[in-house]
């Protein structure tokens, strides 16, 4: 039987120092934490969907989930039947095989097939859509319960192999910009790093213990993030693993991982979609394997053109308010690194044991470099790429915290580390501003206000640490990102809605326009287009690629080429609508042609 806590706060401590009562308590304090960055703000249930879709991936991507949804419904509602047979009579098997493939092997988008990514997303995002209805936050929750099962897995898989740093690191996993970011957006990104993530770890516990099935997790988790976005998965597992026993001279370990049951379940999960979206779309194989991967890499292609030096600022980003003390994690797992190698250089070492020393901080740096090195020489650079990078350096910083605990952490690193929470305090405090009036430089009163509670959180993190020590730093830390995301999400979650999502205007042309179905525009920005489209669940036509619509429309065009319309639809009777100020937008109402 399980020790039940006692009812009084003295025995509530006492029962809080045994293991059982700690492993509650961490595991308590994981969840909490982990459900606020996730879905605080995100779902009607935890305080309101305060943000519509953002940029042109999010609104296209749940658009392409939608139409498969619709397009599978509507086979198995001709077919009579559901995923689950009614019988096991041969016709009723049949039906349920229907409509199970029904809409869920070619991606669609307007009615057209849309082969840029596989279709995990889509799939899980399917699910979401028929459980809880089609709207932008569902649409965000496959990437909120993959991030999810990344950091409570994680969390499980250090307590069981290197336990102390465990809680640090999945409380830092969770709280830094890069994983909040993406995992509260409907897009791929996350749908690979988080089962990538999973699989390493679960290969490393096998490296550790040399139990099999550990390597369900590598095989199967890496089929997933296949599926997620397609070979770059493999190659980037395959390619860690080879540095790493190639730099540790383990070979026989690498024949090991070739596990026939473990390579039978990845080509089961992998090939039957594959093999069914190149089968009904010959140009499959083309558009997504040479387009989107060989070329996306080799070109700029895609106009995704960034310096060698972008993902250095896209980690120092995506790491705050954590970065320096990932970046001092991550140079202390270096410096372990080279006293490895130099230990396995000499004749006699580690006398007793099977491996020189401890490997796991060698194989995190090698996880953690090798997508930032890869994709630094990529002609398409996007932030998302390195995704896979921030788990390894968030365990290596929690690994890092707790070794520290006893001798103290140098005032240096901690001022630095202050400081990062002080300024990411100040950034989001002036996001307002900037959203408000679109101007770089804040008013002064905004610039001080920020400014006083930038000091404020730096000086706050320095005083607890300095005074309860290194481990109160997991928490103080946490206590401002808390409150930021408050203040953007519940204070401010308007101002994102109306500057950066397309939500806002789908409801106004609704409003000013209900009886006018077609939408058009004129050099508006993609993510507006996308937006409308998703929340009008229709194609957005273009006056630039599809011509004028003769019949009636409505159309969106910057304010600032309205004069424009006079040549433009010369002959037409058009009104405005209403002007969207804050996106620089022009709305009217076009008449059909005479």
């Amino acid at each position: 039987m399980s020790e039940a806590p006692p009812a009084n706060n003295g025995g509530l401590r006492v029962y809080l120092r045994t293991q059982l009562g700690r492993v509650v308590w961490e595991f308590s304090v994981m969840l909490i934490i982990t459900a606020y960055f996730l879905l605080f703000g995100l779902t009607p249930l935890t305080g309101g969907d305060r943000l519509g879709l953002v940029g042109a991936d999010e609104p296209r991507y749940a658009q392409i989930a939608r139409e498969m949804l619709a397009q599978h419904s509507t086979v198995c509602h001709e077919a009579h039947a559901k995923v689950w047979p009614h019988s096991f009579k041969s016709k009723d098997l049949h039906a349920s095989y229907e409509c199970f493939v029904g809409g869920t092997i070619t991606p669609i988008l307007y009615g057209k097939p849309w082969l840029e990514k596989p279709a995990l997303y889509y799939w899980r995002a399917m699910g979401f859509f028929k459980e809880f209805g089609i709207s932008d936050w569902s649409a965000r929750l496959p990437s909120a319960s993959a991030t999810a099962l990344l950091v409570i897995l994680a969390f499980l898989h250090l307590r069981r192999f290197r336990p102390g740093g465990h809680l640090d690191a999945a409380l830092i996993m969770i709280s830094c910009v890069a994983i909040v970011a993406f995992a509260r957006g409907a897009s791929t990104d996350m749908q690979l790093a988080a089962p990538f993530s999973i699989g390493m770890l679960g290969w490393y516990a096998w490296y550790e213990t040399g139990k099999k099935y550990w390597l369900f997790d590598l095989y199967f988790f890496v089929a997933a993030a296949t599926l997620a976005k397609g070979p770059v998965a493999p190659f980037m597992a395959i390619a860690i693993i080879l540095l790493f026993l190639g730099l540790r001279r383990e070979w026989s370990a690498l024949r090991r991982t070739i596990w026939i049951p473990g390579i039978i379940l990845y080509f089961l999960m992998v090939l039957p979609w594959f093999i069914a979206v190149q089968r009904r779309n010959p140009q499959f194989f083309h558009e997504f394997i040479i387009g989107h991967n060989l070329e996306r890499y080799t070109s700029d292609l895609y106009r995704h053109h960034q310096p060698f030096y972008y993902y250095v600022v896209v980690l120092i980003i995506g790491l705050m308010p954590w970065t320096a003390l990932a970046m001092r994690a991550l140079w202390d797992g270096f410096q372990i690194s080279i006293a490895e190698w130099k230990v396995r250089s000499q004749p006699r070492r580690y006398l007793g044991h099977i491996r020189p020393g401890d490997a796991f901080p060698e194989f995190l740096v090698l996880w953690a470099l090798f997508p930032i090195i890869f994709f630094s020489f990529s002609g398409s650079k996007l932030p998302g790429y390195i995704l896979p990078s921030i788990p390894p350096l968030a365990i290596l910083t929690g690994d890092y915290l707790f070794r520290t605990r006893r001798s103290g952490m140098p005032n240096w690193l901690l001022y630095t580390h202050a400081a990062m929470s002080g300024l990411i305090t100040f950034v989001i405090l002036l996001c307002p501003q900037y959203m408000r009036y679109a101007r770089i430089v804040p008013s002064p009163f905004a610039l001080a206000k920020a400014a006083v509670f930038g000091v404020l959180a730096t000086a706050l993190v320095i005083f607890v640490v300095r005074k309860r020590g290194v481990i109160q730093i997991r928490i103080i830390t946490l206590v401002p990102l808390i409150c930021l995301m408050f203040f953007l999400l519940v204070m401010n979650g308007h101002l994102l809605d109306t500057n950066y999502s397309a939500r806002p205007l789908a409801r106004q042309i609704a409003q000013a326009a209900p009886n006018t179905p077609v939408v058009a525009t004129l050099d508006v920005r993609r993510d507006m287009v996308y937006g409308l489209a998703f929340y009008r669940n229709q194609e957005v036509l273009s006056y630039t690629t599809d011509g004028i619509p003769a019949g009636a429309h409505v159309l969106v065009i910057p304010t600032h080429e309205v004069p424009q319309l006079q040549q433009l639809l010369q002959g037409r009777l058009y009104q405005p609508l209403f002007l969207d100020e804050t996106k620089g937008l022009s709305v009217y109402q076009v008449y059909p042609r005479i």
